[in-house]
């Protein structure tokens, strides 16, 4: 018997998971101690292979410090189907465990959104030179 495959809703929510709880410095294992729960189960969660209960996504919300419709954000309803922007979930956790991403992620969070803008500029304009120097 063929096992069922994640639903797509539950993969987004626990990549939503993952990011949030990597860009604020929470551990797997702070985030299971937290909910009563193993960190396998954290790790479940966050790869969408176990379903998140309304109950568990409210107590990780309020750990995590973020509104709970934020772990939704991304999903979209069409013609019946439901559907996720995996790719941009992947490259933030991609960017999340470079070394320096998460402090990076934290160190802006921390900006004025006018500061994010001019950060930004900066780091396209990094990226696109021609000679780019590791230090």
């Amino acid at each position: 018997m063929k096992e069922p495959s994640a639903h797509p809703v539950d993969v987004h929510v626990g990549a939503r998971i993952r990011i949030r709880r990597k860009m604020i410095g929470v551990s797997q294992e702070q985030l299971a101690k937290h909910l009563g729960l193993t960190f396998q189960q954290v790790q479940k969660y966050e790869r969408g292979a176990n379903r998140v209960s309304a109950s568990k996504l409210f107590q990780i919300a309020g750990l995590l410090d973020a509104p709970i419709e934020s772990f939704f954000e991304g999903l979209k309803h069409e013609e019946g189907l439901i559907t996720a922007d995996t790719e941009s979930a992947s490259a933030v956790i991609g960017f999340l465990v470079e070394h320096g991403g998460a402090e990076l992620a934290r160190a802006y969070c921390e900006l004025p959104p006018a500061l994010r803008v001019h950060l930004i500029g900066l780091a396209r304009t990094m990226a696109a030179m021609p000679e780019k120097t590791a230090a």
